[in-house]
């Protein structure tokens, strides 16, 4: 949905997150006579620090921040959370952890933002249950799916496909060592 010209994609994270999409969507919608897609989920979520509409209209925002990161995980939508629980497995590493529940609304803000959010020269990690096509332009390495066709019930296939603590955990120390590009495409859980 990423690569329709002018739609804005939005995958909030969390209650917050919503309200600031819905928020995006009606103006984009009245203002500028643009459609928004929301990609909601089905899943019970925690509220996240920090989360909120304003932040979501920047597109993407601290959700848990640190000075001078070693490594930096981006979340969207559901993985935000999951991102947050592997950064705190990760003891004595400095994490960022950034929701970015919208790419285009990112976009459009100010370099400034932009490379004081993701810092040139930190690893950079994303996380998305989806395609890791087009994550190269935000991160370094990817945690995604490059595969259909499975079937089981969303925990199960989470799990299977990689979307856990202990796979997004190994996949950060690997980042953080120079790996670059997919390090988890989910082939793992199809069968």
């Amino acid at each position: 949905l990423r690569m329709i010209p002018d739609l804005t994609v939005i995958r909030p994270a969390d209650c917050n997150e919503t309200a600031g999409a819905y928020k995006v969507a009606v103006e984009k919608s009245k203002l500028e006579s643009m459609p928004t897609f929301l990609a909601l989920t089905r899943q019970a979520l925690p509220n996240l620090p920090n989360s909120s509409i304003e932040n979501v209209e920047k597109g993407a925002y601290a959700v848990v921040e640190c000075k001078s990161p070693e490594l930096v995980l981006i979340g969207t939508g559901s993985e935000v959370s999951l991102c947050v629980d592997a950064a705190k497995e990760m003891d004595g590493k400095k994490i960022r952890v950034v929701s970015m529940p919208s790419w285009e609304l990112f976009k459009a803000q100010p370099v400034s933002y932009r490379e004081a959010l993701l810092p040139k020269g930190v690893p950079t990690m994303s996380v998305e249950a989806a395609v890791t096509m087009g994550w190269g332009e935000f991160a370094d390495a990817f945690v995604g799916i490059n595969c259909f066709g499975a079937s089981a019930p969303g925990g199960t296939c989470m799990e299977k496909f990689g979307f856990n603590i202990s796979n997004v955990v190994a996949c950060a120390e690997k980042c953080l060592k120079g790996e670059k590009g997919v390090l988890s495409d989910g082939s793992q859980g199809k069968h």
